[in-house]
C-alpha cells in the first residue's frame, strides 16, 4: 500500500518536473539581487508559498540562490564566480537546479544562465624570459616567447600582443585552429656584443573587455660572443735602450695587446714569430700569459749592438685571429769583464800557535778589460789577523801572511775573503773566500763558574745522595777538554775528606758518603779540582763549603724537674699559698738548631683547670687562686714541652702536688733554721690552744720587739753585697766529674745534673773565659758566719735539713725570680770564698712553703753566709793565691739556696714551742726575737776574740 502511494505521488508531480524554466544572470552580482519572480513564473500564488516548504539545490557546498516565501521572488545569496562555476573554457555556464516545493510535492526545473564579465586580467605564466643569441645571427631569426593566460571568454580573453620599442627585434602572433594565439620573436637586425651586450624588452597581453586588462612579461635578451675581433697593439715598432749585462731575469717591457671580445675570445697568447733569430731567442723571453719580455741569457756588447724581436699576439678563440709587432732593444756598453782571482797556494789549516808572519795563501789578480777598466787591486774584508804583501817584481801577485797571535778559543774558523775591483766607471769587483780552521793546543785551564761553592744538606741524609753538580768548563777540544774532577785530600779530626764525600770524576756529581748529623757536624770546607787531559795536563781547584741544614730529629729532653725515666715527681706545697705563687718550673732543653729548639710549655692533664696555670714560654706553674677546703689534697699535672719544628716533638712529665698544713719553728742556733711542717688533725684542739696562748704571747711580744729595735747592731759594710748558690746533694748514680765548656748549652745541662743531686756551681769569670763546672761529692763541708765575722771560724757539716727544692731549681736558669749579681768576695787570709745569701728579691721567690730563709722569722737574710770548706768537720779554710778559685767553690748564677721545711728526726729541738693554727704574726715575732737573742750572743763571742 505504501509503495503505490509512493507512485501515485511521483506520478502526480511528475508533468511539473518536465518544464523547464530559464534564466540568465551576470556573473559576480550582489547579494540581494533579484533573478526573476518564481512564482509568477511558475504560475504560483504568492501568498500561498509562506505555508508551504522550498527547497533549492546546493552548488560545491554552497547555496548561492533562495525564495523569498512572501514574494515568491528567486534572489542571490551567494556571488557567483563564473570561472569557478565552470572552469573548463566554455563560451556558456548554465547552471541547473531542481526547485521542490511541498504541501503538495511539486518539482520545478530551472536552468540559470551566467554570463562572463571582464573581471580577470592575462597574466604569464613565467614573468621573466631570458634568452642567449649569437651575435652572429642573422636577421629573420625567430626566437619562440610563452604565452599569455586570460579565464575570462569571448571578447574578454586575449587579444593581441605587443613587444617594446626596440630595432633589432618584432614579434609575429599566430592563431591555432583553436583559435589560441602564438608569440614569436623575429631579428630584423644583427647584433654586435661589443657595442650592446645585453637588449631588455617587454611583451605586453592585451584582452577585449571593457575596460580593456593586460598583463607584461620582461624579456632579456643576452648577446653571445663571437671571435671576430683581432688582438691590436699599441704600436708597430717598440724601441727599448738597456745596458749589456742587465742580469737575467730584468724585466725590459711589458707588451699589452687588446682584443674587444670576450671570454676566450679576449685571451692572448704571445709568442715570437718565425722572424726572431734564434740567438736573440736564447737571449730575451717573453711570458706568453703577460707579454713581459725578460732577460734570458748575457746581453754583451761586444757580441751584439742590437737585437730585434718579433712577437705575436694570438687570441683562444674557435677560429683564433692574431696580431703582430716589433720591438727593438739597443745594447748600451759598459764596464762589463769583472777582474778575475787565482788562488795559487793556500793552507786550510794550521795551529792557532802559528809563528807570525807564515804565509796562508798565494793569489794572483788578472782583469780582461783594457785602460782604466783593466787595472785591478786586492783586498780583504777588515779586522782580520792578517796582511796583503804585494809581489815587487808582479804586481798582479800577492802573499797572504799572519799578522797577530791566533786563539782558536776566540775565533776557531776565519773566512777570508779576497776582493779584486777594477777602476772602471762603476767600477766592477770579484771576490774570493779562504776558509782558514785553528786547530786546537792544550792553552787554556778548565774554569769554574764560581770561585766559591756553598752547598746546604740537610742532616739525615740518605748516603750516596747527590749533593750536588760542580761542572768546570775547558773551552779547548777534544783531549784537551776532558776533564777529571777529584777532591783534594784534607783531614778534620783525623777523617779524610774522601772517606765524607765523593765525586764523580768525569760528570762532577758531589755525594754524600754518610748520613751527617748537624747537633755533631755542622760545615765543612775543602777543595775540588777538574784537571783536564791535555799534554801537559792544566787543572784548576774550587772552595766548596758544605754547610749541614738542622732538621727537627731531636725531641726535648726536660731537664727540670729531674726524675727517673717514666717516674713521677712529687712535690709537696702549703695549703696556705697564695694566689699567683710560683709551684713549679719545668725546664726543656732541645740540642737542635735555634729555631727547632724553641720550646713552648702547655698543660696536657690537670686535676683542676681552675687552680693552676703554666706560662708556655718559661715553663713556670702558678697558683691561679688560693686552695679551698674543697680542693683534694692530691693535685695531678702533666706538661708537654713541644718544640718550634715541623712536625713537631713533644716530651711530658707527669707531677703530683700534695698539699700540706705548715707550722714554723725557729731556732736559737744560726747555723740551721729548719722550717717544719705540721698535720693537724685536729683543728678544734688547736684552735683553743692558740687562742688561749694570744694575749700571753702579744704581751710578751711588744716587749721583746721594743728592746731588739733600740739595740739592733748596724749592719758590717766590709763585704759587699753578693750571692751565692747551694745546692745539697741527693743520692746519685752519676760518678763526680770536671766539664769545660764555652757553650750555653752546657750550661743548661749542668742544671739537669744538679737535679740528679750534684752539687755543681760555677765561680764568675772574666768574659770571653771556660766555665770550669765540677760537681762537687758528698763530703762538702759549710760554715754559717756573718758578714764581718773573721775566718777563723771552723766550717761545720751541713744540715742533712737543707735540700734543694725541685718546684725552684730552674729559677736561675730562667732568670724568673731571682735577680743577683755574679759577685763573690775573699775574707780573712785564708782566702775562703763567702758569698752571700740573696736579698728580699730571691726570697719573695721562694713559693710553695720553702724559704730561703723565711723573712720575718727572727731570721736577718741580708746577714746569712755560708762557707765552702775543703774538708769534713774540723778541716782548716784551704788557702788559695789571689786570682785561685777553689774547685769546690764553682757555682751555678742564678740557682737560689734553699731550707726545706721538713720534720727533725730528734734532738731537743723537737721540744721547742711551734706555732699553732692561726698565730701566723706570733711566730713570726717569736722567731725574730730568738734572732736578735742569737746575734747577742755571737757579738759577745767576737768582742771576746778580740
Amino acid at each position: 500500500m505504501r509503495l503505490w502511494g509512493t507512485v501515485l505521488v511521483l506520478g502526480a508531480v511528475w508533468p511539473a518536473a518536465l518544464c523547464v524554466t530559464r534564466y540568465s544572470i551576470a556573473e559576480e552580482m550582489e547579494r540581494g539581487a533579484v533573478v526573476a519572480n518564481l512564482a509568477a513564473d511558475l504560475g504560483l500564488e504568492p501568498g500561498g508559498l509562506a505555508q508551504r516548504e522550498v527547497k533549492l539545490d546546493i552548488f560545491h557546498n554552497k547555496k548561492y540562490l533562495d525564495v523569498n516565501k512572501n514574494t515568491g521572488e528567486l534572489f542571490i545569496v551567494e556571488s557567483m564566480d563564473r570561472e569557478y562555476l565552470c572552469p573548463t573554457k566554455t563560451t556558456s555556464c548554465f547552471l541547473k537546479l531542481d526547485v521542490i516545493i511541498e504541501s503538495p510535492l511539486r518539482i520545478f526545473n530551472i536552468e540559470l544562465g551566467i554570463t562572463d564579465i571582464n573581471d580577470n586580467a592575462p597574466h604569464f605564466r613565467r614573468d621573466r624570459v631570458e634568452l642567449d643569441v649569437s651575435e652572429s645571427a642573422s636577421p629573420g631569426e625567430r626566437f619562440s616567447l610563452p604565452n599569455a593566460v586570460d579565464p575570462d571568454v569571448g571578447m574578454n580573453t586575449i587579444k593581441t600582443y605587443s613587444l617594446s620599442n626596440s630595432e633589432h627585434f618584432a614579434i609575429e602572433i599566430q592563431t591555432g585552429s583553436d583559435g589560441t594565439q602564438y608569440v614569436d620573436m623575429v631579428l630584423t637586425k644583427s647584433l654586435d656584443r661589443e657595442q650592446k651586450a645585453v637588449h631588455n624588452l617587454i611583451l605586453t597581453a592585451v584582452d577585449g573587455g571593457v575596460p580593456v586588462r593586460s598583463g607584461t612579461a620582461d624579456i632579456i635578451v643576452k648577446v653571445q660572443d663571437t671571435n671576430d675581433n683581432p688582438p691590436r697593439f699599441d704600436k708597430k715598432v717598440y724601441t727599448v735602450n738597456m745596458t749589456e749585462n742587465t742580469p737575467v731575469g730584468a724585466l725590459v717591457m711589458k707588451l699589452n695587446a687588446t682584443d674587444l671580445d670576450e671570454g676566450l675570445n679576449s685571451e692572448l697568447v704571445y709568442s715570437f714569430t718565425l722572424y726572431t733569430s734564434e740567438k736573440t731567442q736564447n737571449v730575451f723571453a717573453v711570458n706568453p700569459e703577460t707579454g713581459e719580455i725578460t732577460v734570458k741569457g748575457t746581453v754583451d756588447y761586444e757580441d751584439m749592438k742590437f737585437y730585434e724581436l718579433h712577437i705575436e699576439a694570438r687570441d683562444k678563440g674557435t677560429h683564433p685571429l692574431l696580431g703582430q709587432c716589433k720591438v727593438v732593444i739597443l745594447v748600451t756598453d759598459i764596464n762589463d769583464n769583472y777582474p778575475e782571482i787565482t788562488i795559487q797556494s793556500v793552507k786550510n789549516t794550521v795551529e792557532e800557535n802559528i809563528p807570525i808572519g807564515t804565509v796562508i795563501a798565494l793569489v794572483a789578480i788578472r782583469d780582461r778589460d783594457t785602460g782604466e777598466n783593466g787595472k785591478a787591486t786586492l783586498t780583504f774584508n777588515q779586522n782580520l789577523p792578517f796582511i796583503l804583501n804585494q809581489s815587487s817584481e808582479r804586481p798582479d801577485h800577492y802573499s797572504l801572511l799572519v799578522s797577530e797571535p791566533l786563539d782558536r778559543e776566540s775565533v776557531p774558523d776565519y773566512d777570508i775573503t779576497l776582493i779584486v775591483t777594477d777602476a772602471g766607471t762603476p767600477p766592477l769587483s770579484d771576490n774570493e773566500t779562504i776558509h782558514l780552521h785553528l786547530m786546537d793546543i792544550n792553552d787554556n785551564a778548565p774554569h769554574f763558574p764560581q770561585s766559591f761553592y756553598t752547598i746546604r744538606v740537610t742532616e739525615n741524609n740518605a748516603p750516596g745522595a747527590l749533593l750536588s753538580s760542580l761542572t768546570a768548563f775547558d773551552p779547548d777540544l777534544h783531549e784537551n777538554q776532558y776533564l777529571v774532577y777529584f777532591i783534594l785530600e784534607k783531614e778534620i779530626a783525623n777523617t779524610s775528606m774522601s772517606m765524607l764525600f765523593s765525586i764523580n770524576p768525569e760528570d762532577g756529581n758531589l755525594y754524600g758518603l754518610k748520613t751527617f748529623d748537624y747537633e755533631i757536624e755542622k760545615e765543612f770546607l775543602f777543595h775540588i779540582e777538574a784537571r783536564d787531559s791535555g799534554s801537559p795536563p792544566l787543572s784548576s781547584n774550587v772552595s766548596v763549603h758544605i754547610i749541614i741544614v738542622d732538621q727537627n730529629d731531636n725531641a726535648p729532653v726536660i731537664v727540670s724537674p729531674w726524675r727517673a725515666q717514666g717516674s713521677v715527681v712529687e712535690e709537696k706545697i702549703p695549703r696556705s699559698t697564695d694566689k699567683g705563687s710560683l709551684v713549679a718550673k719545668v725546664i726543656a732543653l732541645d740540642v737542635d738548631s735555634v729555631h727547632n729548639s724553641r720550646i713552648t710549655y702547655q698543660l696536657l692533664q690537670v686535676t683542676d683547670a681552675t687552680l693552676f696555670s703554666l706560662d708556655q714560654y718559661n715553663g713556670e706553674i702558678r697558683t691561679m687562686r688560693m686552695f679551698s677546703y674543697r680542693d683534694p689534697r692530691h693535685q695531678r699535672l702533666v706538661v708537654v714541652a713541644k718544640d718550634n719544628g715541623n712536625p713537631a716533638l713533644s716530651a711530658t712529665v707527669t707531677i703530683k702536688l700534695s698539699t700540706v698544713e705548715t707550722a714554723v719553728k725557729a731556732y736559737s742556733d744560726l747555723t740551721e733554721v729548719p722550717l717544719e711542717y705540721d698535720i693537724f688533725s685536729d683543728l678544734n684542739l688547736y684552735l683553743v690552744i692558740g687562742l688561749g696562748s694570744v694575749s700571753f704571747l702579744l704581751l710578751i711580744t711588744i716587749l721583746v720587739t721594743i728592746v731588739i729595735k733600740c739595740q739592733k747592731p748596724k749592719a758590717s759594710k766590709a763585704a759587699p753585697p753578693c750571692r751565692n748558690s747551694v745546692i745539697s746533694e741527693r743520692n746519685s748514680t752519676i760518678a763526680d766529674s770536671t766539664l769545660v765548656s764555652n757553650d750555653a748549652y752546657w750550661y743548661s745541662l749542668f742544671l739537669a745534673e744538679t737535679r740528679k743531686g750534684k752539687l755543681v756551681v760555677r765561680q764568675p769569670v772574666p768574659k770571653g773565659s771556660r766555665y770550669i763546672v765540677s760537681s762537687i761529692p758528698r763530703g762538702t763541708g759549710m760554715t754559717d758566719t756573718s758578714g764581718s765575722a773573721p775566718s777563723t771560724l771552723q766550717p761545720k757539716m751541713p744540715s742533712a735539713d737543707w735540700r734543694y727544692s725541685a718546684s725552684l731549681r730552674a729559677g736561675g736558669v730562667m732568670q724568673s725570680s731571682v735577680h743577683m749579681e755574679e759577685s763573690s768576695v775573699m775574707q780573712g787570709a785564708q782566702g775562703v770564698l763567702v758569698q752571700n745569701w740573696p736579698t728580699a728579691s730571691s726570697a719573695a721567690d721562694a713559693e710553695g712553703g720553702e724559704v730561703s730563709p723565711p723573712m720575718g722569722a727572727g731570721v736577718d737574710s741580708n746577714s746569712w753566709h755560708f762557707r765552702y770548706g775543703p774538708g769534713g768537720p774540723g778541716a782548716p779554710p784551704q788557702h788559695l793565691k789571689p786570682g785561685e778559685v777553689p774547685p769546690e767553690a764553682f757555682i751555678i748564677p742564678g740557682s737560689p739556696a734553699i731550707i726545706s721545711i721538713r720534720q727533725n728526726q730528734g734532738g731537743e729541738d723537737d721540744k721547742s714551742d711551734f706555732i699553732t693554727f692561726g698565730k701566723k704574726e706570733e711566730a713570726k715575732k717569736k722567731k725574730k726575737k730568738k734572732k736578735e737573742k742569737k746575734d747577742k750572743k755571737d757579738k759577745g763571742k767576737d768582742d771576746g776574740d778580740e
